[in-house]
């Protein structure tokens, strides 16, 4: 008799959440999305709601989904729950969040904290406790800007959490963060002990003020009454950890072998390798995998699909409206102007700065940069240059991992970038090298439904993933007549922010 059984995962991304109940086969039984958006209080800030969003998006989505696939809710065996990571979240002593959360690195307002805490704790000692150097990433400087800018919320303060902790939570009345999420709160996690250190937090704010830490697929505990209610998930079942929404994607695509580098094509570009051993890198991130004895190394750009819907919204007019009147993809209308252009775009190169960068130049005041303009440049020119901007970023992410022996043997793509072939192309000719795309297309929440199998004893390692779970539908091959303009124009690139990047910084105090 076929085991009737289902697994449900919910992610909650940047500017939507998905949602989805899977078969214990990896066959999914029903899909749901829902759009949300992020505020940016004032040039560097970005922030979340946590209700508004994340719980009320979780909410929303659990019922539409049994609704959907008009099931039994008995017949979930497990939950799992992705987000946003890291997210700097305040609770106060009921629990309840003191303010919006402060986001991840697209978030740059705590550079002086970057600053004040690498100088008093040492930037040497840092990397060797912490596996990475402070960056817009790290959760610690924007603790500190908390305590500094916002003492009478700070003072009310009981508790620090992101927002699969937040989640979680919400579920279980557990407050937990997986092992891998754990090492983005810099300085605050040695990840080598995998424990937080206490000089370091206490420097800042109290150790109980944060969750204990699991493995992503540990059970954290169990739906609870008012969760039940909440959710329609029957009271009792079993809630994982969780996870950051990136490495819920690795998952998804079968990124898991050694040499695997996931690519997610999403708001923001981030990458996950898994690695044979713990491979820390200044300028990237390292981190602990999803079970005991794995080890990742991490990047991201902080723009990529943020990029090019700042260009649809402000420069392509046009575009838009065809698209309302037609009922068709703006960016699929932009990328086939883009394709008209030669590789290398006659010439024009930009930096995809716009909110500072994350990896690996870690710089919270690097700017965007448009280079090369004239008269004969179109706005097909601009799109392209965006396009081919972010295809820069990987390959210099791609570098420095070949740095420390850890160039990807692999590429996997994923999430909503996936739909422009044209996107991909220039990534791969840029990049020199393949992306393979899994037949699936749900993401995040998809890794989270194993996740959830993984709580519930159902799986104990990711065979059944490889096995049956992710297909390969198509590979991306690198065009090789392209490589000579594309290695060109990257050097310039690279110069580009090498010589303006003092400027840049002067440029900081006028945002």
């Amino acid at each position: 008799m076929k085991d009737d059984r289902l697994l449900l995962g919910i992610d909650i991304g940047t500017s939507s959440s998905k949602g989805v109940l899977v078969g214990l086969d990896g066959q999914a039984l029903a899909e749901h999305t829902t759009p949300h958006g992020f505020d940016i209080p004032q040039p560097g800030w970005a922030e979340q709601d946590a209700d508004a969003v994340w719980w009320r998006d979780f909410c929303t989505i659990s019922r539409a989904l049994i609704d959907t696939a008009a099931i039994d809710p008995a017949r979930i065996a497990g939950v799992a729950t992705s987000a946003i990571a890291p997210t700097m979240l305040p609770l106060d002593s009921s629990y309840n969040p003191l303010r919006p959360s402060i986001l991840y690195g697209i978030d740059t307002r705590a550079g002086q904290e970057i600053d004040d805490l690498t100088a008093e704790l040492g930037e040497d000692e840092i990397f060797a406790r912490a596996g990475q150097s402070l960056s817009a990433q790290s959760v610690g400087p924007k603790v500190l800007w908390y305590r500094r800018h916002q003492p009478e919320l700070f003072e009310r303060t009981r508790k620090i959490v992101t927002a699969s902790t937040y989640l979680v939570y919400r579920l279980t009345g557990r407050f937990v963060v997986d092992n891998y999420v754990a090492p983005y709160f810099a300085p605050f996690f040695d990840v080598h002990q995998l424990a937080w250190r206490r000089d370091w937090v206490e420097r800042i704010c109290p150790i109980e003020w944060l969750p204990e830490t699991l493995w992503s697929g540990e059970q954290a505990g169990a739906i609870t009454a008012q969760a039940a209610d909440e959710t329609g998930i029957p009271l009792g079942t079993p809630v994982a950890a969780g996870t950051a929404d990136a490495l819920a994607e690795a998952i998804a695509a079968g990124a898991t072998n050694t040499g695997d580098l996931m690519v997610m094509y999403g708001t923001t570009l981030f990458l996950i390798q898994t690695t044979a051993a713990y491979r820390p890198h200044r300028d990237l991130w390292a981190s602990v995998g999803i079970v005991p004895g794995s080890a990742i190394l991490a990047a991201g750009l902080s723009t990529s699909g943020a990029l090019l819907t700042w260009f649809r919204d402000e420069l392509a007019h046009a575009e838009r409206q065809r698209a309302e009147e037609e009922g068709v993809n703006a960016f699929a209308l932009l990328s086939k102007i883009a394709s008209r252009i030669d590789a290398g775009s006659d010439g024009l190169i930009t930096l995809p700065y716009f909110s500072g960068e994350r990896t690996p130049i870690n710089d919270v005041h690097a700017k965007g940069m448009i280079f090369g303009l004239s008269l004969s440049h179109s706005r097909a020119h601009l799109y392209r240059s965006l396009l081919e901007s972010i295809g820069y970023g990987l390959r210099h992410n791609i570098e420095a991992m070949s740095e420390i022996e850890a160039r990807p043997q692999r590429l996997v793509a994923i999430g909503g970038g996936v739909q422009d072939p044209l996107w991909l192309q220039i990534c791969s000719d840029v990049a020199g090298l393949p992306q393979d795309i899994p037949r699936q297309t749900i993401g995040a929440a998809y890794g989270d439904a194993y996740l959830a199998g993984m709580a519930a004893g159902i799986f104990d390692d990711f065979a059944p993933l490889h096995d049956a779970w992710v297909r390969i539908d198509r590979r991306i091959l690198p065009n090789s007549g392209r490589k000579a303009i594309y290695d060109e124009l990257y050097s310039i690139y690279r110069d580009l922010y090498r010589d303006n990047r003092r400027n840049m910084r002067r440029l900081s105090r006028f945002t």
